[in-house]
């Protein structure tokens, strides 16, 4: 057992029957009243995330996971089928355990939380940019540069994204898995 004071970015808790991962925490001290810990703590398995308030002192239950790193190989109608760096072993995970799937390419790493316990996959997440290809993209209109206009474009995994006018078809981008946001484009 650990308490509210073991509380951290990424730290994964039974709550609820239910396991969480906490996104964001803030330690509470008010000038009257007792302390608490205020957190929004995403559901492992629907997704949902939750805001919640744990008295502090209060008593949580961490779950033991471990990272590895998998490479993605390719989706059949099993699933995705990734297979472990290190030991090469190959494991199938459906599309629900994957942050942003419509991002990931052939060959991509990933990490996969592994629940230490039973050993089953938890989550699947993408590094936190990535760099695709545009596969589709339409002309920007030329003297519409009001309020930073944007357009829609296609990337090589299907993926649309909102990037800004001058983005062109064969241009590579460095996109933020987290947001769906365009950041750069990439120098070739």
């Amino acid at each position: 057992m650990a308490s509210t004071s073991d509380i951290r970015n990424g730290l994964v808790i039974e709550y609820n029957h239910d396991l969480f991962q906490i996104i964001e925490f803030q330690h509470v001290k008010p000038g009257k009243g007792n302390a608490f810990v205020r957190t929004k703590m995403k559901s492992l398995t629907s997704g949902k995330v939750l805001d919640n308030t744990f008295n502090s002192g209060a008593t949580i239950t961490p779950v033991r996971v471990e990272r590895h790193k998998y490479q993605f190989l390719y989706k059949d109608e099993m699933g995705f089928n990734f297979m472990n760096v290190e030991n090469f072993e190959q494991i199938s995970l459906d599309d629900k355990l994957i942050t942003g799937v419509d991002l990931m390419k052939e060959g991509q790493e990933v990490e996969i939380l592994i629940n230490t316990e039973n050993d089953v996959p938890l989550i699947c997440e993408l590094p936190a940019f990535v760099e695709l290809t545009v596969t589709y993209a339409e002309p920007g209109m030329r003297g519409d540069t009001t309020n930073s206009p944007k357009k829609s474009v296609e990337v090589e995994t299907g993926a649309n994204i909102m990037v800004p006018l001058f983005i062109e078809q064969d241009d590579v981008l460095k996109i933020d898995t987290r947001t769906y946001d365009y950041v750069e484009r990439v120098k070739s």
